[in-house]
């Protein structure tokens, strides 16, 4: 019984509320993908702030197949936006650490540069960095700490993959940036083969605690408690009193 326009209308204003906190004169700055996330959540800023507030920063790695897509939005949405090519910061990472790297550590090497290229456009623009990681992904961990999972304030964490299509939808955006197959850019597959199960098998499992394959619920209910780290805090020592 998700009500797509009522949760579009708080969100908007919590936006709203959290730049008069934060910065009344302040910019949202988005790394914009060409997926429905960021596509959304620039939307929803745009509802909020007004265009003029909203900067989009396109980040392919050398040659982005999809960066049609994200040319696509901003230009629908029409705002500022600004295109940085990451590839020649990313090769310098890599080739600058002195021992053999791991996959992992190399395909989270990308996000995590694309993060620092977000919040340099922000410092210097008056910007506070749009997180546009949603509630399915939060709950199984398909974010990259301190890359994509980053962010000064979140518009989404606590809406699913199926609610988000919803939202965007209401917004009035392209239905191919709504209904996009998730990529993640990083290997090459789509969202649910890394994953092992579907949004809709994921969200339903969030919502209602139902799934059908027990396999499936194995899977999910590991990667959420291995993951929740990535939600959290750092641990930090807190010295003893007296």
């Amino acid at each position: 019984m998700f009500d797509a326009m009522k949760t579009k209308n708080e969100c908007v204003e919590w936006i709203r509320d959290f730049f008069d906190k934060n910065g009344k004169d302040c910019n949202a700055v988005i790394g914009i993908s060409g997926g429905k996330d960021s596509s959304i959540v620039a939307a929803l800023c745009v509802e909020a702030l007004g265009k003029d507030r909203v900067i989009g920063v396109l980040m392919p790695c050398g040659v982005q197949h999809d960066i049609d897509m994200a040319e696509l939005l901003v230009k629908h949405l029409d705002i500022k936006h600004y295109a940085v090519n990451v590839k020649a910061a990313v090769d310098g990472v890599k080739s600058s650490i002195p021992l053999e790297l791991s996959v992992q550590s190399t395909t989270n090497i990308p996000p995590r540069v694309r993060m620092t290229v977000l919040y340099a456009v922000a410092q210097s623009c008056n910007g506070r960095v749009a997180n546009t990681c949603n509630l399915s992904e939060d709950w199984v961990g398909y974010s990259t700490r301190y890359g994509d999972a980053a962010g000064d304030f979140s518009p989404c964490a606590n809406i699913t993959v199926t609610e988000m299509k919803q939202i965007g939808k209401i917004l009035g955006l392209p239905d191919v940036l709504v209904n996009k197959v998730p990529i993640d850019g990083l290997c090459g597959k789509t969202d649910e083969e890394n994953l092992g199960f579907t949004y809709d098998e994921l969200d339903k499992y969030i919502r209602t605690g139902e799934i059908a394959d027990l396999e499936k619920k194995a899977i999910i209910d590991d990667k959420h408690v291995k993951n929740l780290f990535k939600l959290k805090y750092m641990d930090t020592f807190v010295p003893s009193e007296g």
